[in-house]
């Protein structure tokens, strides 16, 4: 049986998995805006058809990977030429939220089947994970820090921690550590979205999970799950909130069905943040997700307004930040 919380909380202590330095660690991947990419650089990337997009990662080189929602397949995309090729076949099950480490790995949360490691370079699953036996279960999304991966679930109220070992070692199948989502959280019964997109706060010390039914942002304590919403101001509530990017004190915050991108100033604990402005683009259909290469957000359109079919079209659509 997986470790709950409150063994969770003795391993923080023993193995250290609080998520402090994560929010450098993601902003080291991105360029500052005088390193601006060429304006040369396509916008608009298209996708295999038929291949129904959702998570996107993107490393230091300018490579993104993107999840398929139909088989489970990985996609690389050269965000320089827009040509792009399948390097993991899919399962045959879900990729949803995915992240990318260091080592060219990437962590897949795979929805009710768990969650998967991808070996980018050779296309190969390295691991695969039962996050939980409840259900029902939804792994959603992924955030990664030097020393743990952390899942989201969309139907149960709880993160699920993968820790990582010495020099980034994957767990063993039975070393799912289970945090149970209280405090401010009040968990939407059934199959409604609830916890979605997850980034760290900007000192590192806490997470920050966006509850997309209620369009609630939610400051999380690590070692106990307790919540505590972040207070917004006159922000509208993040309605369909889906990924979280973080970079320096600046969250983005993608809702999907409003085909916006809301971006606010956090206050460095996360307990607070200032409305900046949102970011639109006629080109956005549905976008679920944003990584970052240089000065551009890079989301991929999942069309969740447009019924599946082996020939409906794809693309990542890439903006300014």
């Amino acid at each position: 049986m997986a470790p709950t919380h409150g063994s969770f909380a003795r391993q923080v202590s023993r193995r250290g998995l609080l998520v402090a330095g994560a929010a450098t660690v993601s902003a080291a991947l991105v360029a500052s805006p005088a390193a601006a990419s060429p304006k040369t650089l396509p916008t608009l990337i298209p996708l295999p058809n038929g291949f129904r997009p959702e998570g996107i990662a993107i490393g230091t080189g300018p490579y993104a990977y993107l999840g398929s929602l139909g088989d489970g397949s990985i996609y690389r995309a050269d965000l320089r030429t827009g040509a792009g090729e399948i390097i993991s076949a899919g399962p045959g099950t879900p990729s949803v939220g995915l992240k990318l480490d260091g080592q060219g790995r990437l962590f897949v949360s795979a929805r009710g089947q768990g969650a998967r490691v991808v070996d980018t370079r050779t296309g190969a699953v390295l691991a695969s994970y039962t996050l939980t036996t409840a259900t029902p279960t939804f792994a959603n999304d992924v955030f990664l820090t030097k020393r743990a991966a952390i899942f989201t679930d969309s139907f149960q109220p709880a993160l699920y921690v993968l820790p990582l070992g010495r020099g980034g070692a994957l767990p063993g199948a039975d070393d799912v550590v289970r945090i149970a989502l209280s405090g401010d959280w009040s968990q939407v019964a059934g199959e409604v979205v609830n916890a979605n997109g997850i980034t760290a706060t900007p000192d590192g010390k806490a997470l920050l999970v966006v509850q997309s039914g209620v369009g609630g942002l939610h400051r999380v304590d690590p070692r106990t799950g307790v919540t505590k919403l972040v207070a917004l101001g006159d922000a509208a509530p993040l309605t369909n909130g889906d990924g979280l990017l973080l970079i320096g004190r600046t969250l983005y915050v993608v809702q999907n069905r409003q085909n916006a991108i809301d971006v606010f100033t956090l206050a460095p604990d996360g307990s607070s943040g200032v409305f900046r402005r949102r970011i639109t683009d006629p080109d956005f259909d549905v976008p679920t997700t944003a990584a970052a290469y240089r000065n551009r957000l890079y989301l991929p359109n999942a069309r969740f307004t447009t019924t599946p079919t082996p020939e409906t079209t794809y693309a990542v659509v890439a903006v300014d930040r």
